[in-house]
């Protein structure tokens, strides 16, 4: 793709960077109602069958994902045009999401200001490797990447790891701020008292019947999700001496065409590459975005079933510069 077109999509996006607060506001009504009232559906049902309990624990795990939308558009300061309404909000939300607001905020940032740079993989990604890379790696470690590149450990194992363990512990990342690692130490005490009260309201047994198949099934759609977005055969990357941001966003994201209801659950977060484009595109502004320029909708396209072709991919490959599995590698 020339440059030019690419700087011509990116003044595009930028015309939609303004929020709007009725819209924010409505979203945000918009998810709370309609958890809180699935929510207690959940709990009466416990009395009435487990296997209903699980049924609707899908829509709420999805009302969860979309909860995690608002706080991520908070972090990059698009959801409110305010920044105090973005970060209580923000603050507010990770309760439940389980994600430390300001930690993340700043590792996520550091993902869009490396997405795609070879020379600065780790940070806020799927740990990916080119073929040399793997093939210079001792048997056991070799072993160890087939595991973590396994689609059902990565969301299943992994999701469940990440917003549960990993994400309590202030080092996932080189030299945290104070502030991030107060976001994270902050949050694990907001933790400790809110679900400690409701084990205390429903007991244990109840708590984890109710909230293990919601933070299961949210954790394995988020980092799917996130997997997916930038894990596709034709993605890009390049050495940090070529890289550029837009030429990166725009081709080493994917458009991930999910149905409508769907795109509402994921906060049109499948439109990643409009998003990586222009990061201050509110969430609810994405589909007027690319309605604005049709082409958009034609760039990285991934439908659900051609995504699930892509759970094998598993290495670079620098010669051909496409994402290949461990048998094609």
């Amino acid at each position: 793709m020339l440059p030019e077109k690419i700087q011509e999509m990116a003044a595009h996006c930028a015309r939609y960077r303004q929020p709007n607060a009725a819209r924010a506001a409505l979203q945000i009504v918009t998810t709370v109602l309609p958890f809180l009232v699935l929510f207690g559906a959940m709990y009466l049902s416990l009395d009435i069958s487990y296997w209903l309990t699980l049924a609707l624990a899908v829509p709420t795990a999805g009302l969860l994902v979309r909860f995690f939308i608002i706080q991520h558009d908070c972090g990059h300061g698009s959801f409110f045009a305010s920044k105090t309404a973005n970060d209580i909000t923000g603050r507010i939300i990770s309760v439940l999401t389980l994600t430390p607001y300001a930690y993340w905020r700043r590792s996520h940032a550091l993902h869009h200001a490396s997405s795609a740079n070879l020379d600065r993989r780790g940070i806020g990604d799927i740990t990916t490797l080119t073929i040399e890379e793997y093939r210079a790696l001792p048997f056991i470690k070799r072993v160890g990447y087939r595991i973590y590149r396994n689609p059902f450990f990565l969301t299943l194992v992994g999701g469940v790891l990440h917003f549960l363990i990993i994400q309590r512990l202030p080092f996932s990342v080189q030299r945290p701020s104070w502030s991030m690692t107060t976001s994270v130490l902050a949050l694990n005490g907001a933790i400790l008292v809110v679900y400690g009260a409701l084990v205390f309201l429903f007991g244990w047994v109840d708590f984890l019947k109710l909230f293990a198949p919601i933070v299961l099934l949210s954790s394995a759609a988020g980092v799917w999700l996130f997997y997916i977005q930038h894990q596709f055969e034709e993605t890009h990357w390049s050495n940090d001496g070529e890289w550029d941001r837009k030429t990166a966003a725009i081709l080493g994201s994917s458009y991930y065409a999910l149905p409508k209801v769907l795109h509402w659950f994921t906060g049109n977060i499948g439109l990643h590459h409009i998003h990586h484009l222009c990061s201050q595109v509110p969430n609810y502004r994405l589909q007027e975005c690319m309605a604005g320029m049709p082409e958009l909708a034609s760039i990285n396209r991934l439908t659900i079933w051609e995504s699930l072709k892509c759970a094998n991919l598993a290495l670079w490959d620098e010669k051909s510069k496409r994402l290949v599995s461990f048998a094609n590698a």
